[in-house]
């Protein structure tokens, strides 16, 4: 039988780490647009700051750092849906291993996390079974928008660079990373406010504690 279970210690990892990745995306989408304006402006950065950071290091970091992300991001998660199998099982469309294994279908993690959370969502709030109000669910479509948008602008990135072979070709590349990075920052971001947003949703139903944050 399924109990609650606080998801607040988690919830302060997955908002530490997205925080961790903020800075890795704004320190290596930096190096790209150092990269890019390198013609025009060769001294627009100080040597003394970025010159002296191993970038295959600091490569290297970011993707620990966002592996660790995604583990701990997905057991929060899979939390989180345990919780509205306690409030509201008949309105979940999945069970609770999805959650977890919905990350992992190729094409359909593209909407399977995303209908979860939107029945996670329905779940934490005070009237499961009311119509969702206008505009509720802004907060996650905006998240999940971003995130899809990431996903297809970093395959774009990482396949102009195996292919590129002169200056501009590395250029083209170096720009679509770029603008990759700054979407993710906004995804990041949009995932801290969801995460934040979920979890006082489920604290609040939990303890009776009117209204959640918002």
């Amino acid at each position: 039988m399924l109990t609650l279970k606080n998801p607040n210690g988690l919830a302060r990892a997955v908002v530490a780490l997205l925080a961790g990745n903020i800075f890795f995306d704004v320190l290596l989408g930096l190096f790209e647009a150092r990269w890019l304006m390198a013609d025009a402006m060769p001294y627009a950065f100080d040597p003394a700051v970025f010159g002296s950071v191993d970038l295959n290091v600091a490569y290297s970091m970011s993707f620990t750092l966002f592996v660790a992300t995604v583990v701990v991001f997905i057991i929060w998660f899979h939390r989180l849906r345990n919780n509205a199998e306690v409030w509201a099982g008949d309105l979940q469309g999945r069970k609770p291993g999805w959650a977890i294994g919905g990350w992992f279908v190729p094409i359909g993690n593209l909407w399977i996390p995303r209908v979860i959370a939107v029945d996670i969502w329905r779940a934490s709030r005070w009237e499961p079974y009311a119509a969702d109000g206008k505009r509720e669910l802004t907060l996650l479509d905006a998240w999940w928008s971003f995130w899809i948008a990431d996903w297809v602008m970093d395959r774009v990135a990482t396949q102009l660079y195996r292919r590129a072979e002169t200056p501009e070709a590395y250029d083209t590349a170096a720009a679509w990373s770029l603008a990759g990075y700054v979407v993710d920052i906004v995804a990041a971001v949009l995932a801290i406010l969801v995460v934040r947003r979920l979890t006082s949703m489920q604290t609040a139903k939990a303890t009776g504690m009117i209204p959640a944050a918002q």
